[in-house]
């Protein structure tokens, strides 16, 4: 048991923030994992697959789930293997 005021409140706050990235991260990897398999088999709906998945990226950055640098390489890797295969 936390015996500090402050420490009570990261009590609080740490299931809702882990909780919160889950989400954010779990829908991300989906998204980047449709998106990789679309231009491995180089799908016709593999182009907003890839947007999707941009979008999800930079909501995940947006919430602070994800830092900036890690989301600016894996947009970077995506982006490249779409134009890669086209």
């Amino acid at each position: 048991m936390s015996n500090h005021k402050s420490a009570e409140k990261r009590n609080r706050q740490t299931p809702k923030r882990t909780l919160r990235n889950r989400v954010a991260l779990g829908s991300m990897r989906t998204a980047l994992k449709k998106a990789r398999e679309a231009v491995a088999s180089k799908s016709k709906d593999a182009p907003a697959l890839v947007k999707q998945a941009v979008s999800t990226i930079d909501k995940a950055v947006s919430k602070g789930s994800l830092p900036r640098r890690t989301a600016s390489r894996l947009i970077s890797r995506i982006t490249g293997q779409s134009s890669a295969s086209s």
